[in-house]
């Protein structure tokens, strides 16, 4: 008996809360150590780095859950063909892992001098392509119990992960105050590096203590068509995702230089890495922390989407896909709202920075749409939609690369919060649309948008009244500052609720209460 969809969700999200606190907190403090010339090269290292994290893990870590999904919901005498496609995600894994790694390596200087155009980042490189076969190793396996709709030791390896990387980033730092920045950056990432081997050994042993069960005890035997299933999804996920990522890193290396043109009266190219270490590593980490109750949600449905779309199921499929689209565009009105009216004070408060409370004051009318655009994305893996998935993307990342080019020199900043809002309109339309018609699913935007909508308009009044009340509170000392907006915040979700539950929240709340029961109603009945 499957494990429910409320259980597994607890679970994910409340670890996915866990890790992205302990990371944000690592964040802040990584910020005031390193100082905001050392947290804008941390960050453009974090651009060349994710390029090659793509090309290692991004085509079989889909691939794994995707497959895998496949082979176990097959019969129990069929188990041996689920091992030996196992096997074969986890050589093409270690593959990817040990080319991207080298590759790393070999370009590590030539990164750091032509495309960041700072040495200092060559060191940091170095030392984070050592963690790339781990990553993938890990990645595979990540699949494997995701499509067991087994989330414990996903939960307990990236717990682990967390803890050690923390623990040695602290350890590293505290030992090197005064040290020059790229080492410092280097010692971080050289952390990170040994915390992503520490997580795949941990999921390795979990899945030597669960393959007996998971295979029926079966021997590895050839699965049907192996290279070509593999082959189907590897190609466009991974060069999808690649290219994406190439032309995000690209992206990266270019804003704080067509910054500098803007700011070339005003502190040129270090004026302008502070400005992109305040959006990147101080604004949108804390737009994003949200979306780990979202992440957990997708995490859980991708298999079912899978499944349903696999069986020919279209009327589970549409109300899989209507029940995702109907709570990411609540959750995602609800952050939104949080973040346009809290904002400011909540960035005064963890960096000091009215920089960060501008731009996340700017961006949170658009957290329905980079909510929704994200979750779509991995539904349409589930439907078997990489391609389109791939255009989408590329396109995406052209026109942002083209915007930045046009507005930055001449709006700063500003022109680049411009190209982000217009990027996700772009992919969530295109994404959403494609979605909706390759699985014959009809549009309700009034339930999945409107409705959250209304709701966070009647929220955000009800903020804004309160955060005038509250403005001596807000301006005090630490303690008053953290009852003040801590209230603040509370009250405001309240009236959201309060607001989206006769709007269409409460119906799904019901639902899922209800199907959380059945499972249990199943046993009762068996017994």
């Amino acid at each position: 008996m499957r494990q429910s969809y409320l259980k597994n969700a607890a679970l994910l999200t409340g670890s996915d809360v866990v890790l992205r606190l302990a990371g944000m907190g690592l964040r802040i403090w990584l910020a005031n150590e390193l100082g905001g010339e050392g947290m804008g090269l941390y960050q453009l290292v974090l651009a060349v780095y994710s390029l090659f994290i793509t090309l290692a893990t991004a085509g079989v870590s889909v691939a794994a859950t995707r497959l895998m999904a496949e082979e176990l919901s097959g019969s129990d005498t069929a188990r041996g063909a689920a091992r030996g496609m196992l096997r074969r995600l986890l050589a093409a894994g270690l593959l990817l892992g040990l080319f991207a790694a080298l590759l790393q390596l070999a370009t590590a200087d030539l990164a750091a001098r032509w495309w960041l155009g700072d040495v200092r980042a060559a060191g940091a490189l170095r030392v984070s392509a050592l963690g790339m076969p781990w990553m993938a190793v890990s990645a595979v396996l990540r699949g494997f119990f995701i499509a067991r709709r087994h989330v414990a030791p996903n939960v307990f390896s990236q717990l682990t992960e967390q803890t050690v990387r923390i623990a040695l980033v602290a350890l590293a730092l505290t030992r090197t105050e005064g040290a020059a920045v790229g080492v410092r950056c280097m010692l971080v990432l050289g952390a990170t590096a040994v915390s992503e081997a520490v997580s795949a050994l941990c999921m390795l042993a979990f899945y030597r203590r669960d393959a007996r069960s998971a295979f029926a005890g079966q021997k590895a035997v050839r699965p049907a068509d192996p290279a070509r299933r593999l082959w189907e999804i590897l190609w466009p996920v991974e060069g999808g995702r690649v290219l994406a990522s190439a032309l995000h890193t690209a992206e990266n290396m270019l804003v704080p230089a067509c910054l500098a043109v803007y700011l070339a009266n005003a502190g040129g190219r270090s004026a302008a890495l502070e400005q992109y270490g305040v959006l990147k590593g101080m604004a949108l980490p804390l737009l994003t922390f949200p979306f780990g109750l979202l992440g957990s949600l997708s995490v859980l449905l991708m298999p079912e989407i899978t499944q349903a779309h696999i069986l020919g199921q279209t009327k589970r499929l549409n109300a899989l896909l209507d029940r995702m689209l109907r709570l990411t565009g609540y959750f995602s009105a609800l952050a939104g709202t949080l973040f346009w009216v809290w904002g400011r004070p909540l960035a005064q408060l963890l960096y000091r920075s009215a920089e960060a409370g501008f731009y996340l004051e700017t961006l949170a009318p658009a957290m329905p749409l980079m909510y929704l655009e994200s979750m779509v994305d991995g539904a349409m893996k589930g439907v078997g939609e990489q391609k389109a998935a791939f255009r989408y993307s590329v396109w995406d990342s052209i026109l942002r690369i083209g915007g930045v080019v046009v507005l930055l020199p001449r709006f700063g900043m500003k022109g680049f919060l411009a190209v982000i809002l217009l990027s996700s309109l772009y992919t969530c339309i295109a994404n959403t649309g494609r979605l909706l018609f390759s699985s014959g699913t009809r549009h309700a935007f009034r339930r999945w948008l409107g409705a959250p909508a209304l709701a966070a308009l009647l929220a955000a009044g009800a903020g804004a009244f309160l955060k005038g009340l509250l403005a001596d509170g807000l301006r005090s000392e630490l303690p008053m500052q953290l009852a003040a907006l801590g209230a603040g915040g509370c009250m405001t979700v309240a009236a959201f609720l309060l607001a989206a539950w006769p709007l269409g929240l409460g119906e799904e709340v019901k639902a899922l209460r209800t199907k959380s029961r059945q499972p249990a109603a199943g046993r009762t009945r068996a017994g």
